[in-house]
């Protein structure tokens, strides 16, 4: 059994911490055991916040009986209450009457009873009925009762008091109405001052930006339009007692063109609808989220069933949930609203709110388009010449789209044959049947279809004497099957069978030792794979696009080896080959593999340069998405973000209208990491919060948790530490036990780094504590250093100065065995033992010992200028500037100031102390006239 005293610290904490199941866990937890203590004041206060914590938790039903609870013990004990408790008394009742209209089983007079002795409470103590009327209009107009006007003049000229809704959701409510009644530009005039931030709480700006979604629309001003819906989403996607409001961003984003969008927030909170916080929000996301399957293509797939199915299983839960509400309340409003919102029009034609769907615009998720249609991400390819109709001829151009990979092209000149000539001889019919099984191979890798497609092949040249043509078809039949020794084996003696053929010239024996490289990569051989390349060049074919192949083969296993320097040189050589023959579509493939080369070895100029060439030519979608993409990671890496943006949403947006969901994923991750280099930090959220989602559907845990670690970096950026800290300190859990201590010590670091940050110092400790026995355990002294001195400067700022002076001793005892070693000299520990000596300065200030103080930090700033760490330094001799004047020694203390003063840049943190302590210390010296010079040309700007 907890004490009392545990009891209420654990209230306390369950105050601070974020709306949610935690926070309604640790709550229940305090009613537990107060009740079992019988602990009366801690039971009231426990239930009076169980109240709040349910509500904004997402579990409201369960606050009906916390609050009944509270309201008979006030009536039984008003001497329990104080003048707090009594005023959040009243305010529950706003909670209550708001909440029991959203549950179609709770019958309608129960609110009325409610709101009834809501008034009569509000009567007794003297209190304004502006929040009374407030919500006796939101009754009526739950009900469309014509008196909701009335109450809506009331509750605007009744005076408001501390029971009103604060300054920012009372505006927020009246804008609601506004809207329902058609008046946008006097509900934009109303949400004025919240918008502007003058009025703010846990449920502002986002409800009342939300709330605004339609009349920015309704009356031109879109790009407030997308910014509402941008900033409120974000504030809203986390907690699911917003699922209300979320529907109305999903019913916006089917109204504006945005169903990529919209489809992504459908599948990230559908599982929600299963633990909805009211029947009500289940409800209006239900109708919301049909309305925009609706309008996707109704065989998308989405999880174990399609858009249409789901959309019309929706339709139905609205419908059924409306219907409940119809006879609670004994008219059809609800349901009236209800269809309004599954038939609701189009706002706008096509509203971007992502950067990736300014390049799906015009196209609906679920149906693609052709590789060559600019909507598909603008990947735009060259017209080809019209086919011929000579049968013959048209046989012979199939094989020249094929052989130049444009395999799209291939396949519809191999029909056009095929309507041209449906019996064709038995020549052309071996030729058009060979054509069938290698597109085959290409669409289905090689597989058992391609196999059996191959044999017929065999067969079919067989029977026409053409013996080597057989055999070339037997080895492809080979590849289809399983890699394994056996397959080798029989693939070699295929090879020998073909190059000891009499009529097998240069080129035929090459592409014959050459079928090897595939078969070896796919059994991850790529020391042999390069080895047959290599019997393949032997050979010394003459074709000069076989040579350039060959080439483009060979640096694509020198890739796989990471020979990334060779495969830059042999992709090259294969470019200059193929520039030989007018560079044919082909060439992007060592263009690109020439670009991801030269990336490998930081050349990023150079294979930004490369990819350049590959986009440059009329290749197959797949290869331009892979040099778009590389493109991207290499100006992302060289440090044009901006340009890298451009490049990746491109590739996203492609990726989406093809509906693949995977490849998108892994470009948005990427593409989130170029946000943020490019200072668009929440562009950088909501790439990185789309990937994540993807990868946890696939259960992609290590893809996700790449994501997690980039987001919580992201979150910093954002100022929403919270968010930051529960994704490390997730990823730290995961990997407990694992075989990477090294990562773990890093989320523990990170974790302790933003606590740090948020001032938790206490808990920041822990968090550097546990980072440096990981590190410690798997031999990582300087990262434990560094975590040992962030322990101990934590440890002052919680005010544990005996622990903060041994977590000093402990770190000054690993830079002793640094020291011992080669790495004394080394720029990255003269920096650690610096920082080192003025953390240790700030926890023996705080210890009361300024002399020790002095003497660690005194050599800093010169080590740092050393190693040129200008900032730090300047910072250092701030510091030990503070020692001297601790010290008496106001000259002392001058003389670095001064010096510091001289360098600082203008304006900035250390030139503004650095003048206000230095007018200090010329006071202390009685020099009045001068402090006061220095006051005026520095802290007055």
């Amino acid at each position: 059994m907890k004490s009392e005293e545990e009891l209420w610290s654990l209230l306390r904490e369950a105050y601070h911490m974020p709306y949610g199941a935690a926070q309604i866990a640790l709550v229940e937890q305090v009613m537990a055991h107060a009740d079992a203590g019988e602990h009366e004041q801690l039971r009231l206060a426990s239930r009076m916040f169980a109240t709040t914590a349910y509500v904004h938790g997402g579990e409201p039903a369960r606050s009906f009986v916390t609050f009944s609870w509270c309201r008979a013990e006030y009536d039984k004990h008003p001497e329990r209450f104080d003048a707090d408790d009594e005023h959040t008394l009243l305010w529950h009742f706003k909670y209550m009457v708001n909440g029991l209209l959203k549950f179609p089983a709770v019958p309608l007079a129960r609110t009325h009873d409610v709101l009834d002795d809501m008034e009569r409470r509000f009567r007794a103590g003297g209190h304004s009925l502006h929040a009374v009327y407030a919500y006796r209009y939101v009754v009526a107009a739950h009900l469309d009762d014509p008196s909701a006007g009335d109450w809506y003049a009331k509750w605007c000229a009744a005076p408001r008091d501390r029971n009103s809704d604060c300054a920012g959701c009372d505006p927020g409510a009246k804008v609601d109405h506004l809207v329902t009644q058609g008046r946008d530009e006097e509900a934009l005039a109303m949400a004025g001052p919240v918008l502007a931030g003058q009025l703010t709480c846990i449920e502002q700006p986002q409800s009342i930006l939300t709330s605004l979604l339609v009349p920015f629309a309704r009356t031109g001003r879109l790009d407030e339009a997308v910014d509402a819906h941008r900033k409120a989403y974000r504030r809203l996607r986390g907690n699911i007692a917003d699922l209300q409001s979320i529907a109305d961003h999903v019913e916006f984003c089917a109204r504006t063109g945005n169903e990529t969008r919209g489809l992504e927030l459908v599948q990230r909170h559908l599982s929600w609808l299963d633990r909805a916080p009211t029947p009500q929000a289940e409800m209006q996301f239900a109708a919301a989220a049909a309305l925009l399957l609706g309008r996707v293509e109704p065989g998308l797939p989405i999880g174990d069933t399609t858009a249409g199915e789901l959309g019309a299983r929706l339709a139905t839960r609205a419908r059924e949930l409306a219907a409940k509400f119809d006879e609670r309340n004994g008219n059809a409003a609800v349901s009236r609203r209800t269809e309004a919102t599954l038939a609701a029009a189009t706002l706008v034609d096509h509203l971007p709110l992502t950067a990736e769907a300014r390049h799906l615009a015009g196209r609906r998720p679920g149906r693609p388009g052709t590789a060559g249609s600019p909507a598909a991400s603008g990947l735009v390819r060259a017209e080809l010449p019209a086919l011929p109709d000579d049968p013959a001829a048209l046989l012979d151009r199939a094989w020249e789209l094929y052989d130049e990979h444009r395999i799209e092209a291939a396949t519809a000149a191999f029909e056009r044959f095929d309507e041209l000539l449906p019996d064709p001889p038995a020549d052309l019919a071996a030729r058009r049947l060979e054509g069938k099984a290698r597109l085959a191979a290409v669409r289905d890798d090689g597989g058992q279809a391609a196999g059996a497609l191959f044999q017929e092949v065999a067969a079919a040249y067989q029977a026409l004497g053409a013996q080597l043509k057989a055999l070339e078809a037997e080895a492809r039949a080979v590849l289809c099957r399983d890699a394994d020794d056996a397959m080798l084996a029989a693939l070699a003696a295929l090879t020998e069978r073909i190059v000891a053929h009499p009529d097998a010239d240069a080129d035929t024996r090459a592409e014959a030792r050459l079928r090897a490289e595939w078969a070896l990569l796919r059994l991850e051989r790529p020391t042999d794979a390069l080895a047959a390349v290599d019997a393949a060049v032997a050979e010394g074919p003459q074709g000069p696009a076989l040579r350039a192949e060959l080439a483009g083969r060979r640096a694509r296993v020198l890739m796989i080896l990471e020979e990334y320097e060779e495969a830059e040189v042999v992709a090259g050589e294969s470019l200059e080959l193929y520039a030989a023959l007018g560079n044919p579509p082909p060439a992007a493939i060592p263009a690109v593999i020439r670009g991801h080369a030269l990336g490998n070895i930081e050349r990023y100029d150079e294979s930004v340069a490369s990819f350049d060439i590959a986009l440059g030519l009329d290749a197959e979608r797949m290869l331009r998405l892979n040099a778009l993409v590389g493109r991207g990671r290499a100006r992302l890496a060289w440090g044009r973000a901006a340009e890298a943006v451009d490049d990746l949403v491109e590739a996203v947006a492609d990726h989406v209208s093809h509906g693949e969901d995977i490849p998108a994923a892994l470009v948005r991750h990427d593409l989130a990491a170029a946000y943020l280099q490019a200072g668009l930090a929440l562009d950088a959220a909501e790439a990185g919060e789309s990937a994540l989602d993807v990868f946890d559907r696939a259960g992609a845990q290590e893809q996700a948790d790449r994501v997690r670690y980039l987001l919580s970096r992201i979150y910093r950026e954002l100022g929403e530490a919270e968010q930051a800290l529960g994704l490390l300190e997730g990823l730290a859990a995961g990997l407990e036990g694992y075989d990477d201590p090294h990562a773990r010590g890093r989320m523990l670091q990170e974790a302790g780094q933003v606590l740090y940050d948020m001032d938790r110092d206490a808990e920041a400790a822990e968090r550097f504590t546990a980072a440096a026995d990981v590190f410690k355990s798997c031999g990582n002294m300087l990262s434990e250093l560094h975590c040992r001195r962030m322990r101990a400067l934590s440890l002052r700022w919680a005010g544990d100065l005996p622990t903060a002076v041994a977590a000093v001793d402990e770190a000054d005892e690993l830079v002793r065995q640094f020291e011992t070693t080669a790495h004394r000299d080394e720029p990255w520990l003269i920096w650690q033992k610096a920082m080192l000596g003025c953390d240790a300065a700030r926890v023996y200030i705080g210890d009361g010992r300024p002399a020790d103080a002095a003497g660690r930090c005194e050599a800093a700033g010169e080590a740092l200028r050393q190693i040129g760490a200008l900032g730090e330094a300047l910072d250092a001799d701030f510091l030990h500037a503070e020692c001297l004047m601790r010290l008496g020694d106001p000259a002392g203390a001058e003389a670095r100031l001064r010096g510091v003063l001289g360098v600082a840049p203008r304006g900035s943190r250390i030139e503004q102390n650095t003048a206000w302590m230095l007018a200090e210390s010329l006071e202390a010296q009685g020099r009045s006239e001068e402090a006061e010079q220095i006051r005026g040309a520095y802290l007055q700007q």
